[in-house]
């Protein structure tokens, strides 16, 4: 991972929790984890597993493969559907700070919808390819 993966989760984090859309998804504060707490309320969103690799040709580019989990117990895909616009409003081509290095670009890769359990949960996941060039 590079140096600067924990700075970018960090600044993804506050992008997302003062984001008004997401807000509306995920409540005020909006209820986005590292690692959900047992007793965690739904809908709420996980800052997942990520991958970051040089970038050929660009000194101390680094790109990052950054998934977003939504969990819900809505039975039907509307909420997850819903959060995942909301994400995808507040990152895509989106511009914040991150410590230690400069944002090139947020983009959207792909998102997916899943029925989780057999009770009628859903869950998603969103994305993102993010390219920072370190400072």
């Amino acid at each position: 991972m590079s140096a600067v993966s924990w700075s970018l989760q960090k600044a993804m984090f506050a992008q997302l929790a003062a984001d008004a859309g997401v807000k509306t998804e995920l409540g005020d504060p909006p209820r986005i984890y590292d690692a959900p707490p047992s007793d965690a309320v739904y809908p709420y969103a996980v800052l997942g597993e990520g991958r970051a690799s040089p970038l050929d040709g660009v000194d101390g580019g680094v790109e990052h493969e950054v998934r977003i989990g939504i969990f819900s117990r809505y039975q039907g895909r509307r909420e997850v559907k819903r959060i995942l616009d909301a994400l995808y409003d507040a990152l895509h081509e989106a511009s914040f700070a991150v410590d230690g290095a400069h944002l090139v670009s947020s983009r959207f890769v792909f998102a997916d919808v899943f029925a989780r359990d057999a009770q009628g949960g859903f869950s998603g996941v969103a994305r993102f390819r993010v390219v920072t060039q370190l400072m």
